[in-house]
């Protein structure tokens, strides 16, 4: 498909975040255009986990039946020392949580993205262009200037220019689009290098159904069955070694024994051997004019709290509506936009932290580190920052900005996500609009109707006794805004209140 010639939007990069930025898009009305260099799906497996917050994602999209058919929820995390002993476990529930799915899934990558690019394929202001490389980009630091965009054919090598109102750079940590607006990655002081091994077998492992993290001095590594039958390990590097040490699975074999026991080598498929630099870095800046940075070419994180290609589908989730209310003339573009960077940036750089702290409590400091986890991780749900990140999925909330209120009250709901919660006997929350909602306990007046309808956004009155009354009930409010994004904007005492403040 060759798209078209002028689409109100570029996205440069046709991976989950790229293409989740585009079916959003389409799904606010917005058309798009993606831009991607390689024919297909890379299809060796790469992210393998996503949260509940990430999931109601999916479901926005239309896409979280599907989801769940290829996934499988994980019962939590566990620390294990190399004789096998358990230091610690974090259990997550299986069942449905707050945002009305489990706390923790694994997957294929490869096989999300095909139900991702299913789902752009079947949205009409989305196109996906293969064979596409973006060689050049021009953008003043003005929001509405044309951006002018060089495409390489790759098949002809023709190069064709492309003129749009905003560009999302999704095009990975080697992203041109970073460069084209002149932002720098910023080193957070994190590196290790890791062995990644995806292993499919049929045979019964006859291990615990969560993530298992070896916290071991000799060598730290992780476990997860993300399939039927499908497994993931992956392994820190000693110094010297790489991962053309391990070519083949009779060199794997002494490393995953404690997992596959007397399994024969020949009943263990080798999918992928890889050896992977797990890096924490994030961008000095994230927009310029109306070009974005988004996932992987904002910010990198370690994969120890399983947020890697989260973090990206949650910048797109913050950005894409906001786009649309610019494109569909409902709001300013100048400081609404500006939101992005000032929301996602410290919620991203928080959670590269966590993942760090996460990095090291599990794997560094040698003979001193894992004297500590043996004392330590028993009782780690009590340390701030570990346990929190181990035993819950919910992330930190947004800072105030011009879309989210500031709140000085106990327990305020400004900044977090509002729970995915039932609003009546058949519906939770994310069932009823794709954009602006108000939540109220009480019935509103022919003047509340008026305001909110102009605003605009949709009335939804719950009872004090629902999931979601109560929750609101929890933070002193008898009404909320709640954004497209899920983000909870303002709480207030009354509906009238409510749109003081706002």
């Amino acid at each position: 498909m060759t798209g078209p010639a002028s689409p109100s939007v570029v996205i440069v990069g046709a991976g989950p975040t790229g293409v989740t930025a585009a079916a959003l898009l389409a799904l606010y009305g917005v058309d798009s255009l993606i831009l991607e260099r390689w024919d297909d799906i890379y299809p060796q497996p790469r992210a393998v986990h996503l949260d509940d917050e990430i999931y109601r994602i999916l479901g926005k999209l239309g896409i979280a039946d599907d989801f769940a058919a290829i996934s499988r929820p994980a019962l939590g995390l566990q620390v294990i020392e190399g004789d096998g002993r358990i230091l610690a476990r974090f259990e997550r529930s299986p069942d449905t949580a707050v945002n009305g799915y489990p706390q923790a899934n694994l997957f294929d990558q490869p096989a999300l993205e095909r139900l991702l690019r299913n789902r752009v394929a079947e949205l009409p202001l989305a196109t996906l262009r293969s064979g596409a490389e973006v060689v050049g980009l021009t953008c003043s630091g003005t929001v509405g200037d044309p951006i002018t965009i060089d495409v390489r054919d790759v098949a002809s090598g023709i190069i064709e220019q492309i003129s749009t109102r905003f560009v999302l750079g999704c095009d990975g940590a080697n992203s041109l689009v970073r460069k084209a607006i002149g932002a720098t990655m910023r080193d957070l002081r994190f590196e290790q290098h890791w062995l990644v091994v995806d292993v499919d077998t049929t045979a019964d492992l006859r291990q615990w159904d969560g993530v298992h993290q070896l916290s071991d001095r000799g060598r730290a590594g992780t476990y997860m069955r993300i399939g039927p039958t499908r497994y993931r390990w992956e392994f820190r590097l000693l110094p010297g070694e790489t991962a053309d040490d391990f070519s083949g699975i009779e060199s794997l074999l002494p490393l995953l024994k404690p997992w596959t026991g007397s399994t024969p080598a020949a009943d263990l498929h080798l999918i992928r051997c890889a050896g992977y630099t797990f890096r924490a870095q994030i961008a000095d800046h994230w927009q310029h004019g109306g070009a974005f940075l988004l996932g992987d070419a904002a910010h990198l994180t370690p994969p120890f709290i399983g947020q890697g290609m989260g973090a990206g589908l949650r910048d797109a989730y913050n950005l894409c509506w906001k786009l649309a209310a610019v494109l569909h003339g409902q709001r300013r573009p100048d400081t609404f936009l500006a939101t992005y960077q000032q929301e996602r940036r410290p919620h991203a750089l928080a959670m590269i932290r966590s993942a760090m702290l996460i990095g090291f409590a599990m794997t560094g400091g040698g003979m001193a580190g894992s004297a500590f986890r043996t004392a330590a991780l028993p009782r780690a749900s009590k340390i701030p920052g570990i346990g929190r990140a181990a035993t819950t999925s919910e992330t930190p909330r947004l800072r105030p900005s011009a879309l989210i209120a500031r709140s000085r009250r106990p327990r305020a709901l400004e900044g977090t996500l509002c729970p995915n919660l039932r609003v009546d006997d058949r519906r939770r929350l994310d069932d009823v609009t794709l954009g602006y909602t108000v939540i109220t306990l009480d019935p509103p007046e022919p003047g509340d109707r008026r305001y909110w309808s102009a605003f605009p956004a949709t009335i939804v009155q719950v009872d004090g006794n629902s999931d979601l009354g109560r929750r609101l009930a929890r933070g002193r409010n008898r009404a909320a805004l709640v954004r497209p994004d899920g983000t909870v904007r303002a709480g207030a005492t009354s509906l009238a209140r409510l749109a003081m403040i706002v």
